[in-house]
This record gives C-alpha cells, structure tokens and sequence, in this order.
C-alpha cells in the first residue's frame, strides 16, 4: 500500500458517512437547500420579476416560478451574457459552461462560485464512498485519467466559457492532480481523434490505475489501445482497477467494453451535468444513483407524460413514488429556477432516494401515439442481442411515416454491429417483439396493423462514429440521441450507409 492511498482510507470513510448521514435526512436537506436558494434570489432581477419575497414553501414557488427550458429562460442568461449583474443569482458567474442544444443552438449555462465546489465535491464523494465501501484505495498510487473536453477557455464579457468537463479540469483536487493524465498540452487538443492518439502515446507505459469518461469514447480508448499493442487493456495496465462513467446508459457497451479490457471492471457511474451534479453511485450493492439532496440543488418531478402541459404536477421529493418516470426540474445555486434539464428519472428507492435515468424527454418516437422511450428501446437491443448472440456497437431509431418504398409506416433501427447476428431478419422479429411487450402503444399499433413491424438497417462498421466527425461531435461529452421524432439523424446516417 501506498501512502497516498493509506492516508486516504480514513478521509474516505469520513466523506461516505457525512454523505450517508445526509441521504438519512433527505427532506430535511431539501429544504435547506430551497430557503437557501429563495433567500439568495430574492434580491436579483429574476427574484424581484418573480416575487421572491412571497415565496415561503413550495405551493408559492409553483404559483409565483412556472416550469422553463433552455429556449423560455433565454432572455435571462443573454443578460448575464451580455454582462448583467444580479440577473439570476447574486453577482456575475465564474463561468458558463457552453453546450449544444438541439433546438437552442449553443447554450450557456452559468456556473457560480457556488456551484462549482459542488461538482468536485460530488465527484470527490463518488470516489470516496466507492474506496470506504471496497477498502481499495490502490487507484491513488497510481495514474488517473479524465477523458474530458478541452481546457482551453474562451472569455466572453469577462467570463470564462468552457466545456463542463474542461472547466472543472482547473479544479482536480491536489491529490489528485499530481497523479492526473493526460497532460494539459494533450487535453487541449480539439480534434478528439489526434488527441486519443496522443493520450495514448502519454499512457501507454504508465501505471494506469483509474479510467473515467463516459462511455463511446472511453471504448474508442480501449480498442486503440488493443489495436496497437495487439493485448487486452488488462495486460497493458495490469493494476488498472476502476471505470468512473456517466452521460450515457453504459449496458449498451459493457459488452464490448469489457472484451477490450479483457475482463468485467469495478466501476462506479455518475450523473453530471452543467446544470448540476444530480447524482451518483454510492454503493456497489443496491441499484440506482443516490440524490444529491445537498449539493446546491433544489429538485422537483413532473410526471413525464404532463411535462409539456401548461401547469404540469410539480412534486417534491416527499411526494415521489418508485417506478414512474418522472421528467426532472432543478433550482440552483448558479440561478436556474424551476428549469427543465430535458431528462426523464425514476425512483428504485426511496429510503434513501435512489434514481435510474430513463431516457431524455425530446428523444423519444410518438409519431403514432406510441411514446417510445429511450430505455424501452435500449431494454429491447440489450434483450434481443443477448438471445441473438449479438453485439452491438451502436444504433438509433427513428419513424419512417412516409416509406418511400410504400405500404404501412414504421420505425426503422440503424443498427451497427460489432458481432453481427446468424440472421437479421431474426434479430429484427425478436427486436420487435421485445418493443411490443414493453410498450402497449407501440403493441397496439402493430396489432391494429396501423404499423407495420420494425425495419432494421444494418450499419458498416464506424457509421456513427463518421456521423459525429460529419457532425463536428466527435467526442468529449458528445454522444449519439438513441431515437428521435424526426428522420435528422437517420438522413445523417442514411448518407453513410
């Protein structure tokens, strides 16, 4: 044992029992963090506009703060972008973390000296909790690698813009940073395929012990590094010993992932975003991430199928029950109020609150009625390529209402294959009768012969891959929408095959 990794045994385990300590008071954290949040509002324009001063529990806050996404809070961030004070939250960001919207163009999303400690903290806590649990703290005698965005910041106005995962490179904890690589000069690297080339070059010999980022592009790590030196990762970083992932449901490439490595990897998954650090993996024991319920985040559930009515239900963590599927409303300490991240969660435990992310409220398929979701479809491929003996590397869904070649609408899969089935026109009867057992509408549909069965369209190998680069979206915190209501995608995808 290192000493690095014996002096951290004991911070870890004071670190997981203040965050179990907090998890035991849920409601009572939530609360905190709501006065918190309405007393440092209530003097800025949003708070003044909104009434904050008549705001002292949740009934005043649905009636005075209505539900917003990106495109409805706009016309506040463009003042804090502009330079404007006091906007949305006390003062002017330390940051904003730039991201790609599908219907908002670039967003800006601010980042308070407030809030930035809550993302490391958050992350530190995923760490620590994971090392208490196991008693394995060896990953910090070792190298440790974020596969991040770059760096390299732009100013706008006198404020830093980045991408989250560049952002919070500036803010690596000292015990982690000295262990930490790739280097700066490799991370600022913006095409994401000569980068990886020169992470590997920096790795390769090194004693890797921890792999974070989320998963497609930590799998294109994995291969190259098979690729060049012919082994399994397993053989090349024989002490590497843990997989931190988030932004993407990671069973779709387990498979693949851990043949690369060459055997199953302790991992611990974690729920990030600009917004906010939502949640993450406290136990390798019980299912579903644990609710960060004091980390500058007040939070609130609408039942998913009332998110775009005019006054949806708007719940409080006291009022959740386990399986629905709630879409997700953050209040923040970096002046988000009622906002709708896009994201759809359900609850697996509610002593402590636990969630699964289900999918993302603007990637789904209801052309028909059907309301197909992202963890239907990707329930059906997991299920479907087990029986079929397939992997799978990647896939969208999209409808196809009017099919050039005639006859019933469908919806149709770009399927890439790693293993590809003995037979497609199998994969593709048992595919869709995994979609009808895990969705009515969709069974309806097919029976009432309203649609006919799914069309599956194999992919060459790297289509989507080429399909991000064609997109200016190869890697960092990019990733492939699984199903869509539209054919954007699928044209994209349809030009590559």
């Amino acid at each position: 044992m290192g000493w690095k990794s014996a002096v951290i045994k004991p911070y870890a385990r004071y670190v997981a029992g203040k965050v179990k300590r907090e998890a035991a008071r849920p409601l009572e954290m939530q609360q905190q963090v709501f006065r918190h949040l309405i007393r440092q509002g209530a003097g800025t324009a949003f708070g003044l506009e909104h009434g904050f001063d008549g705001i002292h529990n949740h009934s005043d806050f649905v009636r005075h703060v209505p539900v917003r996404d990106y495109e409805q809070l706009r016309p506040f961030v463009d003042r804090v972008v502009a330079g404007e004070q006091d906007v949305l939250w006390p003062g002017r960001p330390q940051y904003f973390a730039k991201t790609s919207g599908t219907t908002s163009g670039t967003k800006y999303i601010p980042l308070t000296r407030e809030s930035i400690p809550t993302h490391i903290n958050s992350a530190r806590n995923a760490m620590m909790c994971y090392v208490a649990e196991t008693g394995d703290a060896s990953v910090f005698d070792g190298k440790i690698m974020f596969i991040s965005g770059s760096p390299v910041l732009e100013q706008k106005n006198g404020i830093n813009i980045g991408r989250l995962s560049g952002i919070v490179n500036h803010h690596v904890p000292f015990y982690v940073k000295r262990n930490q690589i790739p280097s700066y000069q490799t991370n600022c690297i913006e095409d994401f395929e000569q980068k990886l080339d020169a992470i590997i070059d920096e790795t390769m010999h090194a004693d890797m012990r921890m792999i974070s980022g989320i998963p497609p592009w930590t799998l294109m790590y994995f291969e190259k590094i098979r690729e060049r030196t012919g082994k399994p990762v397993c053989e090349v970083f024989p002490n590497f010993s843990l997989y931190i992932y988030g932004g993407v449901n990671y069973e779709p490439y387990r498979a693949q992932t851990e043949a690369a490595i060459g055997r199953a990897i302790p991992s611990v998954e974690t729920y990030p975003a600009s917004e906010g650090f939502i949640a993450f993996q406290d136990t390798q024991s019980e299912p579903g991430l644990l609710l960060n319920v004091n980390a500058g985040i007040f939070f609130e559930f609408v039942p998913a199928q009332e998110i775009f009515d005019p006054n949806p239900t708007r719940l409080t963590l006291e009022q959740v029950e386990t399986d629905v599927n709630y879409a997700l409303l953050l209040s923040t300490n970096s002046g988000l109020w009622a906002y709708n991240i896009g994201d759809t969660v359900r609850f697996v435990s509610t002593s402590p609150y636990r969630i699964e992310v289900t999918g993302r409220i603007k990637h789904f398929i209801s052309a028909f009625g059907e309301h197909v979701i992202g963890e239907e479809v990707e329930q059906a491929m997991m299920e479907t390529a087990a029986k079929q003996g397939a992997v799978v590397t990647e896939f969208h869904v999209a409808p196809q209402v009017v099919p050039p070649e005639g006859g019933l609408p469908y919806h149709e899969w770009f399927v890439e294959f790693d293993t590809p089935p003995s037979s497609v026109d199998a994969f593709a009867a048992d595919l869709d009768s995994a979609m009808c057992r895990l969705n009515s509408y969709y069974d309806d549909l097919i029976s009432g012969k309203v649609l006919r069965t799914l069309m599956l369209r194999p992919m060459p190998n790297d289509a989507f891959r080429d399909y991000m680069r064609a997109q200016g979206k190869l890697g960092g915190q990019n990733k492939v929408p699984r199903l869509a209501n539209d054919r954007g995608v699928a044209e994209g995808l349809e030009a590559l095959s």
